[in-house]
């Protein structure tokens, strides 16, 4: 069972791997880089200070734990509790994948940079998503984001699927513990 699914996700991995294009390679580099989003992140703080005020405070508090408690998960636990190497360590795929990116670290399961991605767009959402429906454009991002750790071959599927739902968990609870202790305080 377990080396179907494992065959499966490698058949995947490669056709997805393989869909590649010249142009398409730098936009990938790009979204893959944690760097290009800093940007990203200093707006999404500026507009809740604007937006809440002190009130957002405990948000973005909630956002940073969130996500930090995702990389943790993928990172410091899963990785080394699996050693499921990444695609591009694997030597007889090497010649089969597309390698845009140097390999990186040799473990993969599970996906930090999905993980991250979507701990942020989940707690967004969660926490935002009633009040501004726009917000759910942030899992596009994340997909995005996902997307392009497989396009550089640094994930198999399983690994980003594995990261997003890692994230979308720890997104959940940190959501669930800043709203038993903030009820007073929730944005409106």
């Amino acid at each position: 069972m377990l080396e179907t699914l494992h065959q499966l996700d490698t058949d995947l991995f490669l056709w997805l791997n393989g869909q590649y294009a010249p142009w398409l390679d730098p936009v990938m580099v790009w979204i893959t880089a944690r760097n290009s989003w800093i940007p990203f992140y200093v707006l999404l703080v500026g507009w809740l200070g604007y937006r809440f005020r002190w009130r957002a405070v405990p948000l973005v508090l909630t956002l940073v734990v969130a996500v930090a408690l995702s990389d943790q998960m993928a990172s410091s636990l899963l990785k080394p509790l699996t050693h499921r190497l990444r695609p591009c360590h694997v030597s007889a795929l090497q010649p089969l994948i597309h390698p845009v990116l140097p390999c990186g670290g040799q473990y993969g399961f599970a996906s930090s940079h999905a993980a991250n991605a979507f701990a942020l767009a989940a707690g967004l959402w969660f926490l935002l998503g009633q009040q501004y429906r726009w917000l759910g454009w942030g899992f596009l991002w994340a997909f995005a984001v996902a997307y392009s750790r497989i396009y550089v071959g640094a994930h198999y599927p399983l690994d980003v699927v594995a990261g997003a739902g890692i994230g979308v968990f720890m997104a959940s609870v940190s959501v669930r513990v800043y709203q038993q202790f903030t009820p007073a305080t929730r944005p409106h």
